[in-house]
């Protein structure tokens, strides 16, 4: 018996190492790789050749991947789309709008399971109207990002519906399994859960400010992986003992730990471990589970299945119709057709009622291999469909906070490349300066006068104002609009380490002369290389996931460009032919300006 185990779990976890591969070798890229594991399940399951015979082992294993799924949903929640940002007036409210366009999901949802039952096709009308409701933030939001949406208005308006969506159905169906499991009563003991969570979250931001603590996040100890691992068991374990479904509490351990903001670094860490081993074993056996050929035996099953997906799509289509005041109808009919995009909630619906007895195995078939569809239509003609962003040829908008000899020189730079450069002073700074740019005057460096005159409104900003903590205290609220690029000058060394571990850009006068001058001494002909060269060297962001794990070699678009190294989490990484990229990796480029731009465009 532990032989046959081993040997199944060595199959499983062997599929799931090529999978990857081979979905590269073929350009395959645009196909998930869940999708991919689960369709792997099929040929080595009950639908192909059964070779995995199911057992304790592989079950456990499988259950642990789910749980650990349901986890990562609620890390990949971000709740900073819900903070109040600027916008323009003649833009919708991306709270108020995400949250008309969920009613109106819900509601479409109900009354099209409805019709399900009048057909005869299903009995449980609420159970199908979570499960036409929910999207798939895993599907959606890779997605956003390869269009360069997440930080725009759209893009906050199609993440808060995703996220809205996720949170909502997840509750509601921890409250349907309860009612249904004659435990209706016990739903009260949910608010037990919830607080518990809010003081689990209070507690461990408090013990997190421990100097201490950072030492045990390291080497051998782990402590901050160990202890996640510790929140779930413990949520999941309280959930269970409230009557709720244990995915609840592995998702709520997800929220505690997305509201604490953790290090990229450690997210990485925590993604490395379940999509490396226990989240691919789960899906695998999904795959393993169903029986296909079952569906094409039911007469009703084989009507169901395109009803269902035309329902999922006009569920989604008609609420995205709201955005047609201020966007295009191609854009508003792509968004409905990417949140229609669903998988792991519907898994985990389609998997409850199995359990509870209100579906049975031909319809939770169904059920899957419908959503596995919308997974590969809705981000292929969501791309095929959505217009091309012009974002590469727009021009950058640049605000400099502080006029000086040095900023006006660097401002005039800028300009010949192009940006659209404002550059913000008191008339005490700019009094007798000449320059070939206006110069937007203010009475005081304030947060008050910058927001008056749209400094925040900006790609980049520079803070380099003569007072540190005024340069600071501008730079944290810059970080609150979302500003991806924050210069801050502070001339006291002793809070550089601090405010680069904040993700600002520091500089100092002094430094950067001391640095120059050393460089110069030490490697002239580099520093010749940067000063005279600088457009023929260029740090790129990997923001395109159909290159994440795409070794250097295989990249089409390199020429004779060459990539001098990688920064990826805090440490630089010297590239090899051999060297995988991964999403969110800062490359440091060198080659003509064409292709440069080129490479730049192919990866963002």
């Amino acid at each position: 018996m532990e032989h046959q185990s081993v040997t199944s779990l060595m199959f499983v976890v062997g599929i799931a190492f090529f999978i990857p591969i081979i979905l590269q070798r073929f350009r395959l890229t645009f196909v998930p790789v869940v999708i991919a594991e689960i369709i792997a399940g099929l040929i080595i399951g009950k639908s192909g050749l059964n070779i995995i015979s199911e057992d304790p082992l592989l079950e456990l294993l499988s259950l642990l991947g789910f749980i650990f799924l349901m986890f990562i949903s609620g890390l990949e929640i971000d709740f900073s789309v819900f903070k109040k940002k600027k916008k323009p007036d003649n833009l919708p409210n991306p709270v108020i709008i995400s949250l008309i366009i969920f009613a109106l999901i819900i509601t479409i949802s109900f009354g099209l399971s409805y019709l399900l039952v009048w057909f005869q096709l299903i009995k449980e009308p609420f159970l199908m109207t979570l499960i036409i409701s929910t999207i798939s933030l895993g599907i959606v939001v890779p997605v956003i990002k390869e269009k360069n949406l997440t930080e725009g208005i759209l893009g906050q308006i199609i993440l808060l519906v995703t996220v809205i969506a996720d949170f909502s159905t997840m509750i509601l169906l921890t409250v349907y399994a309860m009612f249904r499991d004659e435990e209706g009563l016990r739903v009260f003991l949910l608010f037990v859960l919830f607080v518990a969570v809010f003081l689990a979250y209070r507690l461990i931001r408090r013990f997190f400010q421990f100097e201490w603590f950072d030492n045990l996040l390291k080497g051998t100890v782990q402590l901050g992986t160990r202890g996640v691992f510790a929140l779930i068991l413990l949520f999941v374990s309280l959930s269970e003992t409230i009557g709720a479904e244990n995915i609840l509490g592995a998702f709520l351990a997800g929220v505690i730990i997305s509201l604490l903001s953790p290090k990229k670094e450690f997210v990485h860490q925590l993604d490395s471990f379940g999509f490396g081993f226990l989240i691919p074993i789960f899906f695998v056996m999904v795959g393993v589970r169903l029986n296909i050929w079952e569906l094409f035996v039911d007469s009703r099953i084989l009507i169901l299945m395109p009803l269902l997906l035309l329902f999922m799509y006009v569920a989604k289509i008609i609420p995205a119709l709201v955005l047609k005041k201020w966007y295009s109808w191609k854009e508003t009919i792509s968004i409905g057709i990417l949140t229609a995009s669903k998988l792991s909630l519907v898994i985990a619906a389609a998997s409850i009622a199995l359990e509870l007895g209100v579906i049975n195995d031909v319809l939770n078939g169904a059920i899957i291999l419908v959503s596995i569809i919308t997974c590969l239509i809705s981000p292929i003609a969501f791309a095929k469909m959505f217009p091309t962003s012009n974002s590469n040829g727009k021009k950058l908008k640049i605000s400099i906070v502080g006029a000086s000899e040095a900023t006006l020189l660097v401002a005039r730079d800028i300009m010949e490349d192009k940006s659209i450069v404002r550059l913000y002073s008191t008339e005490t700074q700019t009094e007798e300066r000449d320059s070939p740019f206006p110069i937007i005057q203010i009475s005081e460096l304030s947060i008050e006068q910058l927001e008056k005159k749209d400094a925040f409104r900006a790609d980049k900003i520079i803070f380099a104002t003569e007072d540190d903590s005024t340069n600071i205290s501008l730079g944290q609220h810059a970080k609150k609009h979302d500003i991806d690029t924050v210069v801050i000058k502070v001339e006291e060394q002793a809070l550089h380490k601090k405010l680069v571990d904040e993700d600002f850009a520091v500089y100092s006068t002094l430094h950067s002369t001391r640095t120059f001058l050393k460089a110069l001494i030490d490697n002239p002909g580099l520093l010749q290389l940067i000063t005279k060269h600088n457009k023929t060297i260029k740090e790129i962001v990997v923001n395109h996931s159909n290159f994440d794990q795409t070794p250097i070699t295989e990249l089409p678009f390199l020429g004779e460009s060459l990539i001098l190294h990688i920064y990826r989490y805090g440490q630089v990484i010297i590239p090899h032919g051999d060297t995988s990229l991964h999403n969110g990796d800062k490359l440091l480029v060198s080659g003509r300006n064409e292709d440069l731009l080129g490479i730049e465009k192919a990866l963002s």
